[in-house]
């Protein structure tokens, strides 16, 4: 018995699918498996929008719908795919770990791999000392606000209005959109929210001596809101005037984003921690880190008995400092910081030029390969009145119309820049190529030339209200 038993499983296992073959066995279950048993209203907005494609491959910037067509990504996974999807350097490194059969997460150990990529990391940010990795941006933050609060004696976190930290507790505290935080709460106490590139503000939220950490992007997300050239440094001496840390939540603008290792560069500032997420995973294994200076560490972990007392199960996994390390390698080998410097010089200066010839284009910011570029409202009457349509039923909606043509007809997935934001912004990987500008350049040109003509933005822009106030009325 014991040996037909042993016979049918291994006829059993030769039998089984292939995880490829079970996901093309029932692609065309994608969106009801995810009404019944994940999250029914995001299919619903792929719906609404027409972006119901079902993506089935990813190759660099581009991805791939079920029907064959190719799509210029200019989301990147909000930035995680850095390198492009699928980069061959990264996949290798997962295999090789995998193959090795390395004693990934021996808890009563430490890991090799983690140990070097902290010094790169740190290398990187000579200024700082520590590392202490996570499984994501939002543990990073979460990390940051522990270690602050630790360090200081100090309950206190300041951040920015249109700020975006992460949605865990501690980091949805300190978000600067309350639709996130709707219904959440009670959140942390102690944390102020202040208005972003205002010192005056900055420092009278500093002066009462009880703020932990300043925590800010130094480029916002939420918009690609740029500060003044002296912003960051003049917040980083009020903190170190104060006691308050400095935090620089770079999950969205390091790992070469915006044409330097990190955005805060840009500025001339040495933060008292940095953190760094999305992009570092290489796309495939997520990662998180907080760096940090060696004084501010040790008050946490100041004792064998509080070597502990924060962690995370997953962190330092070998998988992960791996795809981290391969992402490393590729930056400077391909020289993608550089080319991101480069496109996004040009991308900037073609995007400049369409806000000189069209009404509608009403700001353009960035840096690097991170940029926004903000509609606003138009002088023409008609135009206006489709305008003033779009904004009672929703803030922002009038940059879906931009979207969902770019998408429908260009081929090209981007998105707006925040809820209620008329700002659409460009993530595109660093890899980015002359011929994806052109092609950018090209879709943008036609549609927001498209959209200067009112029936077409009318017809579409009547669908959008519609389903806005819909929404508004069920919700």
């Amino acid at each position: 018995m014991a040996g037909n038993s042993q016979e049918q499983a291994q006829n059993g296992e030769a039998k089984r699918e292939s995880l490829v073959e079970l996901a093309q066995r029932r692609e065309g279950e994608r969106y009801a498996l995810h009404s019944k048993h994940l999250n029914e209203m995001w299919v619903r907005v792929l719906k609404t929008i027409g972006w119901d494609v079902g993506f089935t491959r990813g190759d660099g910037a581009y991805l791939y719908d079920r029907a064959g067509a190719q799509y210029l990504d200019l989301m990147s996974g909000y930035g995680v795919f850095a390198l492009g999807r699928n980069h061959p350097r990264v996949r290798d490194a997962l295999i090789e770990v995998l193959n090795s059969q390395s004693a990934n997460l021996a808890q009563f150990d430490v890991s090799v791999l983690a140990g070097v990529l902290a010094e790169r990391l740190l290398a990187r940010t000579p200024w700082l000392d520590k590392a202490f990795f996570a499984n994501s941006g939002a543990e990073a933050v979460e990390a940051a606000i522990k270690f602050a609060r630790y360090a200081t004696g100090r309950s206190g976190i300041v951040h920015c209005a249109h700020s975006f930290h992460g949605l865990t507790c501690g980091a949805l505290s300190l978000n600067g959109d309350e639709i996130f935080k709707k219904g959440f709460g009670p959140l942390l106490s102690g944390v102020r929210e202040i208005p972003f590139d205002d010192l005056g503000a900055l420092e009278e939220a500093l002066s009462g001596h009880d703020v932990a950490a300043f925590v800010v992007e130094p480029i916002q997300g939420k918009g690609v809101n740029i500060p003044h050239a002296d912003y960051l440094s003049s917040a980083a001496a009020l903190c170190k005037k104060y006691g308050t840390l400095f935090v620089a939540d770079e999950i969205q603008t390091g790992v070469g984003r915006t044409g330097k290792f990190l955005a805060i560069e840009h500025f001339g500032v040495e933060p008292d921690m940095v953190l760094l997420a999305k992009a570092l995973s290489g796309g495939h294994a997520p990662i998180g880190v907080t760096l940090t200076r060696k004084w501010i560490f040790d008050k946490v972990f100041d004792r064998m008995d509080r070597s502990v007392v924060h962690g995370s199960t997953f962190s330092k996994n070998d998988l992960a400092m791996a795809a981290a390390l391969a992402t490393l390698d590729v930056l400077e080998d391909e020289k993608l910081i550089e080319n991101a410097a480069a496109k996004g010089d040009r991308l900037l200066a073609s995007f400049n030029k369409m806000a000189e010839r069209y009404e509608l284009v009403s700001a353009v910011r960035g840096k690097g390969l991170m940029i926004g570029v903000e509609f606003g409202p138009p002088k023409s009457l008609v135009l206006r009145a489709t305008w003033n349509l779009l904004e009672t039923a929703s803030a922002g909606l009038f940059g879906q119309l931009i979207c969902i043509p770019l998408f429908r007809d260009q081929k090209i997935l981007t998105q707006v820049a925040g809820h209620g934001n008329p700002t659409i912004k460009l993530l595109p990987s660093l890899t980015l190529s002359d011929e994806d500008c052109a092609w950018i350049e090209r879709s943008f040109d036609q549609v927001i030339a498209d959209a200067h003509h009112a029936p077409a933005v009318l017809s579409l822009g009547k669908t959008l209200a519609e389903h806005a106030i819909k929404a508004r009325v069920n919700s």
